[in-house]
């Protein structure tokens, strides 16, 4: 079965470019589409996808208020990727607080993009490389957050990441 993925930004060229770098793999398919968190909760009760791909900044309610709603009021939740523009660690913590699964830059690459649907649809949690150094260096120096510790605990790094900052 392939993985199943609801698209959540208020970008039409956005959703766009992510469907069609999504569903150019056999083992992925886009069930829907939204342009705001405030749509999500009653999508993903419908479509029930496995992955709810969600940007930060929306209109209506923001992607960190929607994984928090939606994590809080849907049984059997799917797991959540916020895809941003911004690489701000507010945004990092608050989706991470919010309990998003993974945090991914829109400047990823397709592959990038691809592999991340496909980890956090496994359960394991994902961050750009920038954030794991950031929060590594913020849980040394003893002052991480739980939220932090829990996700580095959970992050599967590469080689290359480990020895920087595991």
């Amino acid at each position: 079965m392939p993985v199943t993925v609801l698209l959540v930004d208020d970008e039409p060229l956005v959703r766009a470019g992510l469907r069609a770098v999504l569903e150019a793999q056999a083992d992925i398919e886009v069930v829907g589409e939204a342009a705001d968190g405030a749509a999500v909760i009653p999508l993903v009760r419908r479509l029930r996808p496995d992955v709810v791909a969600m940007d930060v900044r929306m209109p209506l309610l923001d992607g960190i208020e929607a994984t928090r709603a939606l994590l809080r009021s849907v049984d059997a939740p799917p797991k959540i990727l916020v895809v941003t523009t911004f690489e701000n660690d507010e945004y990092v913590y608050g989706a991470l607080r919010a309990g998003a699964d993974g945090f991914l830059l829109k400047r990823a690459r397709p592959a990038e993009i691809v592999h991340a649907v496909r980890l956090v649809a496994e359960g394991e949690s994902l961050l750009f490389p920038a954030s794991v150094r950031r929060l590594a260096a913020e849980y040394a120096d003893g002052d991480g957050n739980r939220a932090a510790r829990d996700l580095l605990a959970r992050a599967r790094l590469t080689e290359r990441e480990e020895r920087c900052c595991g």
